[in-house]
């Protein structure tokens, strides 16, 4: 069991969000683009809000692009609030690219994992 997954049993439910890293260029810090899906109550329209959060990340191991899950958890300082629970892609994902559900997420993980296995055609 990883101490992620060891974490979440012991501290009850707490709000969990996956969203992109858009920027790693503080110490221990990440700040990760989380998107909102939601209809207009007017005009219908398909919306998508977008919420940047600063994350905790002790051992500086994302990077940009990385498809992240995030986990609520005491103030670690005046802005951060929530930690790295854990990485669940590592990429080249732009702000706003992400995946819009999580089992469209583990389908591409999955995929990644099988092409890498197969290793390179031969012709």
């Amino acid at each position: 069991m990883l101490n992620s997954e060891k974490l979440e049993l012991e501290r009850g439910k707490r709000k969990t969000k996956s969203g992109v890293v858009v920027s790693n260029k503080m110490k221990k810090t990440i700040v990760v683009e989380v998107v909102r899906t939601y209809t207009h109550p007017l005009y219908d329209k398909v919306m998508h809000a977008y919420t940047r959060y600063k994350v905790h990340d002790e051992e500086n191991k994302c990077s940009m692009g990385d498809l992240v899950e995030i986990m609520e958890t005491k103030p670690i300082s005046r802005d951060k609030r929530w930690r790295v629970l854990k990485i669940l892609g590592k990429g080249k994902l732009r702000g706003r690219e992400m995946p819009k559900k999580k089992e469209t997420i583990n389908a591409e993980i999955s995929e990644a994992g099988s092409n890498a296995e197969a290793g390179p055609a031969e012709a």
